[in-house]
């Protein structure tokens, strides 16, 4: 097991990742003397799957445990979901000294850590991720949060989890346009923080999105991204600064994630998309070389996912982005690459030139 601290004072915790671990997490998770009130949060696909394991080795712990499930989708991380949760967890006698399991991907994790904070004002909860999105990036770091038709991620609240549990074996149950998309994630880590992981995926991006990895490079990679989140996360908790660099490519991204209604494409097609409006951003204003973009866009291309979309409108994503929660003062913030490894926060990008960066993810492909 690799393990990885988020060191936020009486607030840290431990990242475990390891592969073929699943069936341990009761122990683990035992170990730190949580609770043994314990309800589980999923939905259908990951609760056939996985839920078997968690529940029985929460069991043998000595743990009480009662499952709640919410719809499988982006469209389905809502308030409504939210309040239904809340029911559920009302009706099985959740109090304030039980912990929640949130288990499944980004939208299970989002909206069972939101559920988490806000119930009763807020209890604690266990992340166990089981797509490649949620173990490199959506699990770590207490972003909780649910989507408004009009923003994504619009109503949260940080809220930390007491333990992220990682089983790298779940991956193999993924459909290969998940795996693609959560590595666009990875992708982003190694801009904005680690040359090193870069040429890693230039050297081997086809066998990990194909899961050829050997084990143990799978799990280096998967500790290696929640060791750059980790580090950022605990010198900026609530994105008041250095935190902003994990959003590169999203600012694009979530509001073609609106447009479209968060049905046409997973977060991490948007966020390739993001990326490569970012990139041409960052040259238009003479900040990075054309080199590195060219390097950024053929292992976008290497992802299989789309990297150019004819059929969106650049003003009606434009307008989109206004309403993005990183805006300051009516000022949309973006975060553009210097170099491979570097990026930093801009807000000086004008209209022409986000309408470039986003008209050039129509001519990409």
């Amino acid at each position: 097991m690799e393990h990885v601290e988020v060191r936020l004072g009486n607030r840290s915790y431990n990242i475990q990742i390891g592969y073929g671990c699943l069936q341990h997490f009761g122990v683990a998770y035992t170990d730190l003397g949580l609770s043994k009130s314990v309800a589980i949060v999923t939905n259908p696909t990951v609760s056939d799957l996985y839920l078997k394991p968690v529940k029985q080795g929460l069991e043998r712990a000595g743990c009480t445990v009662s499952v709640l499930t919410m719809p499988d989708g982006e469209e389905y991380k809502t308030l409504e979901t939210a309040h239904g949760l809340y029911g559920g967890l009302i009706d099985a006698g959740v109090d304030r000294s039980s912990m929640i399991v949130a288990l499944g991907g980004g939208v299970v994790g989002d909206t069972a850590g939101f559920v988490a904070a806000t119930y009763l004002r807020g209890i604690d909860f266990v992340q166990v991720p089981t797509t490649l999105e949620s173990q490199v990036d959506a699990s770590v770091g207490g972003k909780t949060a649910v989507d408004h038709p009009l923003g994504k991620n619009m109503v949260g609240a940080f809220h930390q989890p007491r333990l992220v549990y990682i089983d790298t074996e779940t991956l193999r149950s993924l459909p290969g346009r998940e795996v693609a998309a959560g590595t666009a994630e990875v992708i982003k880590h190694g801009i904005i923080r680690d040359t090193e992981l870069f040429k890693f995926l230039e050297d081997n991006l086809e066998s990990l999105i194909g899961l050829e990895l050997p084990p143990e490079d799978l799990v280096w990679v998967i500790a290696q991204n929640c060791r750059i989140k980790a580090d950022v996360v605990s010198s900026d908790e609530t994105e008041k600064g250095l935190r902003e660099i994990l959003n590169y490519g999203h600012t694009v991204g979530h509001a073609i994630e609106v447009v479209t209604e968060f049905k046409e494409f997973k977060h991490g097609e948007a966020v390739c998309l993001g990326m490569t409006a970012a990139g041409k951003i960052a040259l238009d204003k003479g900040m990075w070389h054309k080199e590195d973009l060219d390097r950024q866009t053929e292992l976008l291309r290497r992802l299989g996912t789309r990297i150019g979309v004819e059929n969106l409108d650049p003003l009606q994503i434009l307008d989109r982005m206004g309403s993005d929660k990183k805006v300051r003062d009516g000022v949309i913030r973006f975060v553009l690459p210097e170099a491979m490894g570097k990026v930093v926060t801009c807000d000086t990008v004008t209209r022409d030139e986000m309408l470039a960066g986003i008209s050039h993810t129509m001519a990409v492909h």
